[in-house]
């Protein structure tokens, strides 16, 4: 283990030199050893090498920025705190977000943000960050961002929604839109989801409903239920999950206005129930009940109306 101490070390003095090759060639080796030997992950980052990383962020050269932002994914597996404490480094992830010389730079950074989310204590502090938000979204919105990389952004938008409070500022930021874009257009493996993983947290917020209304995203979300679009069983709770949290948060007005579009899926959710995970059968279960609770409150209100203007 001295060896390889004395090794890392002498490779993090070389992230100061002023020779911007011996830079690069030491950040190239930090990633390989870091990548391959998980031992050697926490010496890197007691060694001091966390700020170089951060700074490399906003190199121009892009073999630099590539291995700088992997590096620092392979050290947020087990070096959370050590990162977290490092003045500047959500603005450098947030600019390599935004400022990429590479797809794979992006990818990165967003899977190095969606590993810190993993500790529950640095969702607030990540979901305060707005200009990582905007990068997030970004990606998500740009139909020319790779498979990978639109996972992992939309992976770390799940990480920050896990926070309540984050779901309303990532709505306010725009959100919705291209989530559902991807919902309705984009086939490729795994994004479906992923895009509903995120739509079901952000649902459990007030400000979804005029969001999802807007964009007619409830309508979306029924026809994922139906057995004809061959949507996935993870998919489909999902589905399950983000009406659940819609009339949850929207309360009677909202149940109200979606009863009869919901009421469509009846065969779906009952599906979830019966064949879901115990997760899945949970939330199904408790969204039918609202919804058959709703219904009989209308037929109740239909007949109040009826027998006090009957003729």
């Amino acid at each position: 283990m001295e060896v390889k101490r004395r090794a890392v070390k002498n490779l993090v003095t070389k992230l100061s030199s002023v020779s911007e090759q011996i830079r690069t060639e030491a950040i190239c080796e930090l990633r390989l050893i870091s990548k391959n030997d998980s031992d050697s992950r926490p010496l890197i980052a007691d060694a001091g090498a966390i700020p170089y990383l951060s700074e490399s962020l906003y190199s121009s050269n892009k073999l630099s920025q590539e291995n700088a932002t992997a590096t620092l994914h392979n050290l947020s597996i087990s070096n959370k705190d050590l990162l977290m404490s490092t003045r500047g480094l959500l603005d450098a992830l947030s600019h390599a977000l935004r400022n990429p010389s590479s797809p794979f730079v992006a990818q990165c950074a967003a899977a190095t943000i969606f590993s810190l989310l993993t500790a529950e204590t640095y969702r607030p502090i990540i979901g305060h960050k707005r200009d990582i938000l905007f990068g997030l979204i970004d990606i998500i919105k740009n139909p020319n961002s790779d498979s990978r990389t639109v996972k992992d952004a939309l992976k770390a938008l799940f990480g920050i929604a896990l926070y309540p409070l984050n779901r309303a500022q990532i709505i306010e930021l725009g959100a919705v839109p291209p989530l559902f874009s991807l919902l309705c257009n984009d086939g490729r493996v795994g994004i479906l989801e992923d895009v509903t993983a995120v739509i079901a947290q952000i649902a459990g917020c007030d400000e979804s409903w005029e969001a999802f209304r807007r964009i007619s995203g409830v309508g979306v979300l029924v026809d994922l239920l139906d057995s004809s679009t061959g949507s996935s069983s993870r998919t489909k709770e999902n589905a399950v999950s983000a009406l659940l949290n819609l009339v949850q948060c929207g309360g009677e007005e909202t149940v109200n206005s979606i009863r009869g579009t919901v009421l469509g899926a009846v065969d779906g959710i009952i599906e979830v129930a019966e064949n879901g995970t115990e997760k899945g059968r949970s939330k199904a279960m408790a969204l039918l009940k609202i919804l058959d609770a709703s219904s009989c409150t209308f037929q109740e209100e239909q007949m109040d109306y009826l027998s006090n203007h009957s003729l």
